[in-house]
């Protein structure tokens, strides 16, 4: 790393956008991964598709009990 940088021609805020969304990665263990992998290939869906059905299915069991 260097002692000092110049940032005299920088531009403040260069790549900011506004309402930009982030979607933060989600790390699932091994085992849950290869499980889900396998389930969604076997459905033809991909593993996204998969987790996100899963996951609003919970969801909706979820806001029913509540």
């Amino acid at each position: 790393m260097k002692e000092e940088y110049d940032f005299s021609a920088a531009e403040r805020g260069k790549f900011h956008r506004a309402g930009a969304r982030l979607v933060p990665p989600v790390h699932l263990d091994p085992d849950v991964l290869d499980y889900l992998s396998e389930r969604a290939a076997a459905r033809g869906v991909s593993l996204s598709t998969l987790v996100n059905v899963l996951l609003r299915k919970d969801i909706e069991m979820i806001d029913a009990a509540e």
